[in-house]
């Protein structure tokens, strides 16, 4: 039987993760399998690989074939170059400590890259974030701005409500006090005309 290492899809719709599986290829991609060797989730940036190396080498010694996505993870997490590196040995290229001096060189180097990509996205997050902050103050201030204006237009509003109330109130008194005058005058008029008509 023909031996593949491959993924199987679980996780909910639109958020898929991977079990990588050790299966035959007759089998049903979610079907029956004959080890579980890692899983790999691709919705996390980088994605998250947890992969039995050990395990994984085995089989790939015993002819197991891995599939293309399989063979891509195998090669990024150091499975492929351990398996390389083992078959120049195995050639008579090198020995075994420089098999292995090699591949911790190749690892220091992976986790380099790693970490500088790591630490990228991080600085790109922090200043989406700044950027995201400063504009939100920017609105805020506009905002504020906008809401104290109105708070002026309507406290000068509200002034010359009060005095257009207060201008009609000062105009009634005027006109008032002439009329309450004018009968206080004109009486003691009509007191010395009624007086002269008795005098004749």
């Amino acid at each position: 039987m023909s031996v593949k290492i491959r993924l199987t899809r679980h996780g909910r719709k639109r958020y898929a993760y991977y079990h990588i599986v050790v299966a035959d290829s007759r089998a049903p991609r979610d079907g029956r399998y004959i080890e579980r060797i890692g899983s790999y989730n691709p919705n996390t940036n980088p994605a998250t690989i947890d992969l039995d190396t050990d395990k994984a080498l085995t089989w790939l010694k015993n002819g197991a074939q891995p599939t293309d996505t399989a063979r891509a993870i195998l090669s990024y997490k150091g499975v492929m170059m351990k398996k390389h590196l083992l078959d120049g040995v195995k050639k008579g290229a090198f020995d075994e400590i420089e098999a292995e001096r090699r591949f911790q060189k190749w690892q220091e180097d992976k986790e380099a890259k790693i970490n500088a990509k790591i630490d990228l996205l991080a600085g790109k997050k922090s200043q989406t974030e700044k950027e995201r902050l400063e504009q939100e103050a920017k609105i805020n201030a506009a905002r504020a701005e906008k809401i104290a204006k109105k708070n002026a237009e309507l406290a000068a509003e509200a002034k010359a409500q009060e005095r257009a109330d207060e201008a009609p109130a000062e105009a009634e008194a005027v006109v008032e006090a002439p009329v309450a005058e004018t009968p206080a005058e004109e009486a003691p008029a009509e007191e010395t005309s009624s007086e002269e008509a008795k005098a004749e």
